[in-house]
């Protein structure tokens, strides 16, 4: 009979193991999980409560508007209406069915998941706060939808957070991998940017959604690859029964 300190020792060992169903990979997965759920509530809790955030938002949304310029804006918009509800689903739909091309089965039961599920959760967040738009005069883009959290930004890091998970894991080299991670979080960052410039969010709007696309992300992958695992685990264990 193990003793509490062994049962300790090999319940953490086995966390952060490379094999197993629930060893590193969940550990990583769970981490993410809370770690992101956290700067969500945090966020959300200083929107409600109208916390210093808040009034930065509104001095940002003005700064931002008395320093548009046409070809800038023209950029923005470009960028903006690129990763909206029909650029991130034909987008969705491109890389899953490169997936099924590439007979990466796992990879596409995660963008499956990941980016309509992405996108319903953002849509059940924004009826729960019910935040309005910033209110500027003469707008550069106009919505009557709620603001928070910012959508674009949500599937943006959603969208290219797996992205960047995919390509890491087929590139061999540590430069090649920075560059990678790099490019998607700018992308994640210009979206974030275009929704600011354009006066439909604030800042909390897009820190918030980058921490729900991050979270809901975390949890598609580490759930699916946990199942993955337990599979290949069942698999196995019935070859030696057998």
């Amino acid at each position: 009979m193990l003793n509490p300190v062994s049962r300790l020792h090999r319940f953490v060992a086995a966390r952060f193991s490379p094999e197993g169903e629930t060893g590193l990979h969940f550990t990583i997965g769970v981490a993410l999980i809370l770690l992101a759920a956290l700067a969500f509530g945090e966020i959300a809790e200083d929107v409600v409560e109208g916390d210093k955030i808040t009034l930065i938002d509104v001095q940002l949304a003005h700064w931002f508007r008395e320093r548009a310029t046409a070809g800038f804006t023209e950029l923005m918009l470009f960028i903006t209406h690129w990763n909206g509800i029909a650029g991130s689903s034909v987008m969705g739909v491109l890389l899953a069915a490169w997936f099924w091309y590439r007979k990466a089965h796992y990879w596409l039961v995660v963008v499956l998941a990941a980016v309509p599920g992405g996108m319903l959760l953002n849509l059940a967040l924004k009826n729960i706060f019910q935040r309005a738009r910033p209110s500027l005069e003469d707008p550069l883009l106009t919505l009557s939808t709620y603001s928070f959290p910012s959508g674009h930004t949500a599937a943006a890091t959603v969208f290219y957070g797996l992205l960047a998970c995919y390509l890491v894991r087929r590139v061999r080299t540590w430069p090649a991998r920075a560059a990678i991670v790099a490019a998607c979080v700018a992308m994640v960052m210009l979206v974030a940017l275009s929704r600011m410039y354009l006066g439909v969010h604030y800042l909390s709007d897009v820190l918030a959604a980058a921490a729900e696309g991050a979270a809901w992300l975390a949890v598609c992958i580490t759930a699916i690859s946990t199942l993955h695992r337990r599979r290949i685990a069942r698999a196995r264990g019935q070859e030696v029964s057998a």
